[in-house]
Parts: C-alpha cells; structure tokens; sequence
C-alpha cells in the first residue's frame, strides 16, 4: 500500500514537472497587443474646417462625414465666362428663330404674288392665244392679201413693230400669224405644265418668283445655322455644368470615412484655417486589425511566414487562432508609422512579429480593441486542453 502511495504521488510530481517545462519552455511572445491601420484624411482644398465629428474614438461608418472645408474665394471666372458663352449662344437661336419667322411670312407674301402674276399671266397669254388663232383664221379664209383692203392692213397693222416692218404679201402675213400663234401656244403651255415664264424682260421666272427663291435658300442657311447654334449652345451647357461642379469641388469638399473604424486623431481646430494638403483627421481602419509582439532571438528564428499561433488575451480564458504574416526582426521602429498603436523601448529591443487573426474582428467584445493586450504561443502547451474549454475563437 506504501509502494502504490509511493509511487502515484512520483507520477503527480513527474506530472507537474512536465506541466511546469511544457508550459514555461514553450514557444511564446513576451507581449502581443491589438494594432491597426491608420487613414488620414487630408484636405484636396483650402479652407476653413467644419467638423462634423469631434469625439475622439467615436466609431465612424463608412462614407459617413468626418469634416467639411469651404473655400469661400474659389475662382468662379471660368464658370462665369462659360456661362457667358452660353447666354450669347441662347441670344442668337432667339435671332435666328426670329429671322425664320420674318423669312416664313416674306415667303408667303412672295409666294401670294407669283400665284397673282402666274393666274394673270395665263389669262394674258389665253386673251393673247385667241387674238392670234382669230386672225390666222381670218387670212386662211381670205386665201390671198389685198394691199387695197383696208380691214385686213387694220388687222395686220395692229404690231406696228413687226407689220410694218414686212413685206404685205399674203405668204408673209400668212406666216407671221402663225408664229404669233405658236408662240402664244408655247408661252401658254410652259405656264401651265412646268411653271416656267416665257416672255421679254425675265428669264425663266418674274421678280416675285426669283424673290421667293432668294428666300427659300436663305430659310436652308438659316435652318443650318440655327442647327449649329443649337449644337454650340448644348456643348457650353456640358461644359457650363462641369464647370459649375469643379467650382463647387474647389469651393467645398466634405472629407468622408473610407473606412469603418475609429476617429483616432483630429490635427485641426474647428474653424481652422487650412491649406490644401493639410491633414485633418486620422481615422483606425477596425477591418485591418492586426497583432502586433515581440519575441525572444532564440523563438524568432524558429518561426516562419505562414505558421499558425495563438492569441490568449489578457483577463479572458479565450482562444484565438492565427498566422504569421510578417518577421520585421529588431529595431523595427520604421514599420509602425502608420499603425494606431506605437512600440515601448523594450518591444523594440527584442524581434518584431505581425501576426493576422481574422476571427479577432467578428467578436463582439474584442473587435477594434486596439492596444488590448495578451501573449501569442507558438507551440502546443500541456494545458491547452484546459483553455480549449474555455472557448476558442
């Protein structure tokens, strides 16, 4: 009974010391604590800041408004000038769209006189018409030309251009007659079939007629330059709008969270005076968070990129599973600029590990915890299967 007393508590001494080795020579962080990116917004303007938010720390969505700037002497000579253009281009499709109306009822004036003159014409020429078809009746009934025959001299006498000019033979009266007549027969149809004036004095058209064609090529040029008008006026209204937007960019610029995180830093006042490129807030990007420890020479150089670890924060029984992501060695100061949290003296003389820890973000509790603290193993420790019923993340 001795011997088994005995020898059970050697097996719980054994035990222990294993328990003591295995947990104290196993490879760990001398600290770990939760870091982040930073996202400064600066200025793209000069102007006075308006904050919208000034609560350090106070959780910000993204897009969400962080600041406002105003420029309230932003140039606006550009917009003025293109709004200018646009106005002189409005002035004149009103000119042109005047002048076509104005060409519209000239048009129809000319037009109201050719149909007055064609209609007198066409009697013209059909009183014409008959007048010669009497006479060449008269002399084909004759059959011969008496000189003496004082009705006939009368009919032949009524163009004192022509009859008198001709030899009074009955061939030659006879003939000329009959040109009369065919003439006015051709007058008469060219009028009537294909619109065309015949006669002394015009060409092809009287002065109403080549009037109305005058103004019929000057309503085509104005129609075309009416179009044109109409087109240069659209292009300076895109541009009148584009300009109008930089203006308003130039004149005012809200600085909006790119990120969902933490507003950790303002480098203004509200109603601060800044120049473009200022800095004017610092947000931490909470979808970023990281783990940042150092590590022992000897532990260092028995990691890798890629290996797996776990995180055991500080106060809770929970677990963390994770993965190297970056070995940045010692005095690796340089690497934490822009990062929430700064190292202490003592982190920077031992080797720096980053270490990446996706579920860290999704606890409700330890999400963008930043500078919460705890240790990072990077082996299996005899009573890990203690804080396995503790929870693991």
């Amino acid at each position: 009974m001795r011997i088994i007393r005995f020898g059970i508590g050697l097996l719980l001494i054994i035990a222990a010391i294993w328990v003591i080795i295995g947990e104290q020579l196993s490879g760990a962080s001398a600290n770990a604590f939760v870091n982040t990116r930073l996202v400064t917004l600066r200025s793209p303007i000069a102007g006075t800041v308006t904050l919208e938010q000034e609560t350090l720390g106070a959780r910000m969505e993204s897009a969400e408004m962080v600041a406002s700037v105003q420029d309230p002497q932003a140039d606006r000579v550009r917009r003025n000038d293109i709004a200018m253009e646009v106005g002189i281009a409005g002035a004149e499709i009103a000119r042109l769209e005047k002048e076509l109306v104005e060409n519209a009822s000239h048009r129809a004036d000319a037009e109201a006189r050719l149909a007055t003159y064609r209609a007198a014409r066409i009697r013209e020429l059909e009183t014409e018409l008959e007048h010669a078809t009497g006479r060449l009746d008269i002399l084909r009934e004759r059959g011969s030309l008496d000189p003496e025959d004082q009705e006939l001299a009368e009919i032949l006498d009524e163009d004192t251009v022509r009859t008198r000019a001709e030899p009074t033979t009955y061939a030659l009266a006879l003939n000329y007659a009959e040109e009369r007549f065919e003439k006015a027969q051709i007058a008469l149809d060219a009028l009537r079939s294909d619109g065309i004036f015949l006669g002394d004095g015009y060409n092809d058209a009287p002065y109403s007629g080549q009037r109305l064609d005058a103004l019929r090529q000057e309503e085509a040029s104005l129609r075309l330059r009416l179009q044109e008008a109409r087109a240069s006026r659209r292009a300076r209204t895109i541009r009148l709008t584009e300009a109008r937007a930089a203006t308003n960019r130039a004149a005012t610029s809200e600085l909006t969270s790119p990120v969902q995180g933490l507003l950790w830093e303002l480098h203004v006042a509200d109603g601060e005076t800044v120049q473009r490129g200022d800095a004017v807030a610092t947000l931490a990007d909470c979808s970023s968070v990281i783990l940042s420890l150092s590590v022992t020479e000897n532990v260092y150089n028995t990691l890798r990129l890629g290996q797996s670890a776990t995180f055991r924060p500080s106060g809770v029984n929970q677990t963390f599973e994770g993965t190297i992501s970056r070995l940045a060695g010692s005095g690796a100061d340089t690497i934490y600029r822009n990062l929430a949290v700064q190292p202490g003296p003592r982190h920077l003389e031992r080797y720096d590990v980053t270490l990446l820890i996706p579920r860290l973000a999704a606890d409700p509790q330890l999400a963008c915890a930043i500078g919460r603290t705890g240790r990072v193993f990077f082996d299996a420790r005899p009573l890990d299967w203690l804080r396995r019923d503790g929870g693991r993340g």
